[in-house]
């Protein structure tokens, strides 16, 4: 069986700084981190989706964390199809226009390519400090199977190399009857890694719970069972706290997986007050044992 990590899709929520999970000590950014660094050996940065990161703070993550720490880094929403904020995007490089927001055809090809570069070369400190894991690529509900987004798949990892993506889907299509095997087919034969989730069914950004290896790296992502997924409010949407027994009966699944990879990452996303942090140790703890 391969090496599982678990650990958690933030860090910085406010709900969970007035949870009274950090101690006292805590009191600083620096210090938070490195108090979560003590707990878990993974973490997932989802700021980024929203803001493209910037070096100098890649460089603090990377000297306040221990050495072997891992972090995943969420693509920013511009280069995975979402609505961007103009307001988001590099000063220089916003277009001229009364939208609130953009998508990548609103950007002349130049400064796309160049979203992309500074997006990619911002994450040099993570990679010089052998604490860069994967760069979470997840898209919109609209992006369905067809063959201009398998390509475009194709087309991430060419970017990222030698980077590695991974891909989370959010419409049902990829999974639809036939479509499983064609996709986690695609997947393998390019050794793209798929992200497993757990998320409510029945929407139509819905995945179902699949569990597949389709690279030496696997990753699933934990979303939460909240009756208010389609919410705007994102803590009414992912504030879900998993059971012992839930938990419980993910770990052999999640054991079973790790056999088709050299590494496995599990990360819990019900990010609300502490949920994911006292999850993720429930999680690990039943994982070791």
């Amino acid at each position: 069986m391969g090496e599982i990590k678990v650990g958690t899709a933030s860090w910085t929520d406010r709900t969970l700084l007035d949870s009274g999970w950090y101690p006292d000590s805590a009191d600083t950014p620096e210090r938070r981190l490195s108090y979560y660094a003590r707990q878990f050996p993974l973490v997932e940065v989802d700021a980024t989706y929203y803001s493209p990161p910037a070096e100098r703070t890649a460089r603090l993550w990377a000297e306040r964390t221990p050495a072997g720490f891992t972090f995943n880094v969420k693509a920013f929403s511009l280069l995975t199809g979402h609505p961007t904020r103009v307001s988001a995007l590099y000063k220089d490089l916003r277009p001229d226009t009364d939208k609130r927001n953009v998508y990548p055809d609103d950007l002349p090809a130049q400064a796309y390519e160049e979203v992309w570069t500074r997006f990619l070369s911002a994450l040099d400190p993570l990679v010089d400090a052998g604490k860069l894991g994967a760069l979470l690529f997840q898209f919109p509900p609209w992006f369905t199977i067809k063959r201009d987004n398998k390509q475009y798949l194709l087309e991430v990892a060419r970017r990222c190399a030698p980077l590695r993506p991974v891909f989370e889907f959010r419409h049902a299509s990829w999974f639809d009857g036939d479509n499983a095997e064609e996709t986690l087919g695609f997947l393998r034969e390019h050794a793209l890694p798929f992200v497993c989730v757990d998320m409510p069914q029945g929407h139509k950004s819905s995945v179902p719970p699949v569990l597949a290896a389709t690279a030496d790296l696997a990753m699933v992502r934990f979303h939460g069972h909240s009756d208010k997924w389609t919410s705007k409010d994102i803590h009414e949407k992912f504030g879900y706290d998993y059971s012992k027994r839930e938990l419980r009966d993910w770990a052999p699944k999640l054991r079973e997986l790790a056999g088709e990879a050299e590494q496995t990452h599990v990360l819990m996303n019900n990010c609300y007050r502490d949920y994911a942090q006292r999850n993720a140790t429930t999680l690990a703890g039943l994982l070791d044992a």
